[in-house]
């Protein structure tokens, strides 16, 4: 590693040329990598809900749909109103009572369950589908034309308009994360280490890998608009740690090498390389831990994150050291002194009292358990949104109007009998929550032939293979009430068409519960497994890792127990992936401390004088660690209007504190209690 540390000095200047040039690559391929605001999209494409999607796109020409609602038009406007909306790009038809007689069937006609479904009060409500995806670009387009061209006359719901709502709100805030972040993390950084410049080089040899990483996912082809927004925050806040221990490392050696600034720096590459790699690998398996996720938005998150730890390593040993030997005139220029204290007493005070910090961790560990396991999540995407959006105010509108929740699709095979068919429908429009159900057969009630009914009718309805029915729910999305809605009429699906589905927002997002539920075990386990067995072969031990994991998921329970007690309710993706993001990115400050724990007992001291020590060695870089990851995230959380990615962040953000006062309180104590069992069940812990 030494020889790797003389070639980083030596092509200092090659290097930084080379790394500033690749940055042209970079934000081509950021720029050319799509970004997908749906989550739903990212559920398994073998279950019912995702084929009948296909279904509908393929031989409906329906990706998506949406709930238009006017009020207090009368029917000529509000046919009007429709044709422009036929007009609009994408737009593949609007299904309204008028539609029915207009082709040919008098009004007189219709059953007034056609009417009522579509009418109410002063309010009229259509369904407006679309020939693109929930989130395709068509979709999206579309509906911010019919906004245009409609203007104040009517509100859409719908998941495609949630989405939209997403997108716009995102992109107008995705930088500013950045901002936010970079200028909290230079103040921070600035305050606790001892130049006003060694921050600024710091950040921008982060900035440069995360450049490098947010362009590599053009190879990807698209990412989630979460992983978007959280990659550069995240990536920042994780890799920060490396960067500091160069630096503390470097200082170290610019003593021993009497200010020989190019050997020093050699000496301090190679003893940062081991150290840094043997840290970024826990935290590369905790996002990898994300790919086992049947959910695959973990997989997109975890991609982009293993890939971001992996380039901010190399960064780390390339690109700042670099920068510290071109600019070394500047650092020294704006050298200050600390503004940290130099905590002369406290690890004294913490290791003397060690059996009150044990006392605590068990006093604790029971409630923060029950917390963390009790705590309430969400699943309806729009509550991620604010209330100003057109999308959140169309579904509040909607939901007082007309007690509709949602709207969902049934599919069924052509070949199923008609009078199975109107069976199905009475049966659907039974079930409790449902406001209405409309098919084929509802508009005529049933009393003629499909041969007979107008082909304006059937062929908006009905293709080769599938008939199409629609049902109005008035439970909320992701309720329980609305899940077991979903069952019950899933069961009535299959008794009349085994081969048939429902499609929608509601069985989607009940599927999502399922699987993300099952998600979060196996995201657990596996992080867990992971970490455990790297650190069992980075210390030689097995009784040490369940140690330091112990510890790391204390304050995981801590951190999202915390909401319970509270009464916060978090979005469904932060119980599934926080928890794997805390362990990766804090057990870091675990395993600093082992380390020095373990040079200082080799080096003779009893334990507890080596667990002083060792608080006293690493404290501080626990701490500007754990600050400066708490300031990217913090920052961000607050600023930030959509909950999805507001949770998370201050979820992060509390979690590296909670993370690195359990390390620096908890971790000294069970390395006291525990000295004996750490010794015998690990190998050369002490000198022979």
């Amino acid at each position: 590693m030494k020889r790797f540390g003389q070639l980083i000095v030596k092509g200092r200047y090659i290097i930084l040329v080379v790394s500033i040039l690749l940055l042209i690559p970079a934000a081509i391929g950021y720029f050319n990598t799509r970004v997908n605001y749906d989550l739903l999209y990212y559920l398994p494409d073998g279950i019912d809900t995702m084929k009948g999607q296909e279904i509908l796109m393929d031989e409906f020409d329906a990706g998506a749909f949406g709930i238009v609602m006017v009020d207090k038009m009368d029917d000529y406007d509000v046919s009007k109103l429709v044709e422009k909306m036929k007009k609009v790009d994408h737009v593949s038809r609007v299904l309204w009572y008028d539609s029915f007689a207009d082709a040919g069937i008098p009004k007189s006609m219709l059953p007034d369950k056609v009417y009522d479904a579509f009418n109410k009060g002063t309010s009229t409500i259509m369904m407006v589908i679309f020939d693109d995806t929930s989130s395709g670009e068509g979709t999206m387009e579309a509906i911010n034309e019919i906004r245009s061209v409609t203007k104040h006359q009517c509100m859409i719901s719908g998941i495609s308009a949630v989405v939209t709502d997403t997108r716009d709100l995102s992109d107008h805030e995705t930088p500013i994360y950045v901002c936010i972040a970079v200028l909290l993390s230079v103040i921070i950084l600035s305050l606790l280490m001892d130049s006003y410049v060694i921050p600024l080089f710091f950040l921008l040899s982060i900035g440069m890998a995360i450049i490098y990483n947010l362009g590599s996912n053009f190879v990807v082809g698209e990412i989630s608009y979460i992983t978007k927004a959280l990659a550069a925050v995240l990536q920042l806040g994780v890799t920060m740690d490396y960067s500091i221990f160069l630096w503390h490392s470097y200082e170290e050696q610019l003593e021993k090498q009497k200010g020989n600034q190019q050997v020093a720096m050699a000496e301090a590459i190679a003893a940062t390389i081991s150290s840094v790699v043997g840290s970024s690998i826990t935290t590369v398996a905790g996002f990898i831990a994300l790919f086992f996720m049947s959910f695959t938005l973990g997989l997109d998150l975890g991609v982009v994150m293993a890939k971001g730890v992996i380039l901010g390593v190399i960064a780390c040993v390339t690109i700042l050291p670099s920068f510290i030997l071109i600019f070394d005139k500047a650092i020294q220029k704006t050298r200050h002194r600390q503004l940290l204290p130099e905590f002369k007493n406290l690890p004294g005070f913490i290791t003397k009292h060690y059996k009150i910090f044990i006392a605590l961790f068990l006093l604790i560990l029971v409630p923060a358990v029950y917390g963390q396991s009790h705590a309430k999540v969400y699943y309806d995407l729009s509550l991620s949104l604010p209330d100003k959006l057109e999308s959140v105010k169309a579904q509040k509108k909607l939901s007082e109007d007309y007690q509709l929740g949602s709207a969902n699709i049934i599919l069924l095979n052509t070949d199923t009998p008609q009078k199975d068919r109107k069976k199905l429908l009475e049966e659907v429009e039974k079930t409790d929550g449902v406001q209405m159900a409309v098919g084929m057969e509802s508009v005529l009630d049933g009393s003629i032939p499909d041969s007979f009914i107008p082909e304006q009718i059937s062929g908006q309805l009905q293709k080769d293979n599938y008939e199409m029915m629609v049902f109005m729910s008035s439970y909320k999305t992701g309720s329980e009430e609305a899940n077991t809605q979903c069952n019950e009429i899933e069961k009535i699906i299959k008794k009349y068409d085994s081969k048939g589905m429902l499609v929608g927002e509601a069985p989607c997002t009940r599927d999502l519960i399922k699987i993300t539920n099952k998600d979060f075990a196996t995201v657990n386990f596996v992080s867990i497994f992971l970490i455990i067995l790297i650190i069992a072969l980075v210390f030689q031990s097995f009784t040490l890792p369940i140690i330091l994991v112990a510890v790391i998921e204390f304050a995981i329970f801590i951190n999202m127990g915390i909401p319970y007690y509270t009464g916060v309710t978090l979005p469904f993706i932060a119980s599934i992936v926080i928890g794997t993001i805390q362990l990766g990115a804090t057990v870091d400050y675990a395993i600093l401390m082992t380390n020095r724990y373990k040079t200082e007992r080799r080096a003779g001291k009893d334990k507890k004088l080596a667990a002083k020590d060792t608080l006293t060695a690493t404290m501080k870089s626990v701490i500007v660690s754990a600050c400066t990851f708490f300031g990217a995230t913090f920052g961000v959380g607050v600023y930030s209007s959509i909950d999805m990615i507001s949770s998370l962040c201050l979820l992060m953000a509390r979690g590296a504190v909670v993370s690195m006062l359990c390390v620096i309180c908890v971790l000294p104590a069970m390395f006291i209690v525990f000295d004996k069992i750490i010794i015998k069940g690990s190998v050369g812990f002490l000198k022979k």
